[in-house]
């Protein structure tokens, strides 16, 4: 119950709040929102997800439906590791984000990948999870393929400092008038400085839900 009511908390928060407004005003910002909602946020609603539910007959229904329209777990984690990668090249990010419409699905399909993806080792149904050294592989993969969008901003901070035009003024509109003319951060937001942050705290944190997902291991107690 606790990591579940933590998990939608969070949620409110990163989406629902006003300070989803911040995560459009910088990379790193933008970047501890969306590894919060996609690493953090999952595995806790998976977690406090009662075993009981599982062992209803409702869930061999809604078990089958979920796996019918959703990808296998690891289709589902390299499908997330593309579509995440995509969305952060910002010559896609500024197609994506032109369309309203097409950003909020976007970023639907992303979370509900998710959820797939954390399925194997957050879930508290004992058929479903895995567990052993087929629990500790699935988590390599995952720190694998997530990796690459992390280093992504690093290596260009490195090398050249990209300063996007693009987050600083198109991704502002999203959440600030298009006529704003205010300088809602300092200066030492949305430079290489910044972007590195970003890289680093994506990796940062996704690095520790791994770790304490795979230390957080739920014994069910069956009826």
């Amino acid at each position: 119950m606790l990591c579940f009511s933590i998990g939608l908390w969070l949620l409110f928060f990163t989406i629902g709040s006003p300070l989803l407004a911040l995560s459009h005003l910088s990379f790193s910002f933008h970047m501890i929102q969306m590894s919060i909602v996609f690493f953090i946020i999952p595995p806790l609603i998976l977690f406090g997800i009662p075993y009981q539910l599982y062992s209803k007959p409702i869930r061999s229904l809604v078990i089958k439906r979920l796996r019918s329209i959703l990808p296998e777990s690891k289709t589902a984690l390299l499908i997330f590791a593309i579509l995440f990668l995509l969305y952060h090249i910002p010559y896609l990010l500024q197609i994506i984000t032109k369309y309203e419409l097409f950003q909020k699905t976007y970023v639907i399909i992303l979370f509900l990948l998710a959820f797939r993806m954390w399925w194997p080792v957050a879930t508290s149904d004992p058929e479903q999870r895995l567990i052993g050294e087929k629990r500790k592989k699935y988590l390599l993969e995952s720190s694998w393929y997530i990796t690459p969008a992390c280093l992504m901003f690093i290596i260009s901070a490195l090398i050249d400092g990209m300063n996007n035009p693009f987050l600083g003024q198109a991704a502002t509109h999203l959440c600030l008038p298009p006529d704003s003319t205010i300088q809602v951060l300092p200066s030492p937001f949305n430079t290489r400085y910044d972007q590195m942050i970003a890289g680093i705290a994506m990796m940062g944190l996704h690095k520790f839900s791994l770790f304490a997902t795979n230390k957080l291991q739920i014994t069910p107690e069956k009826d």
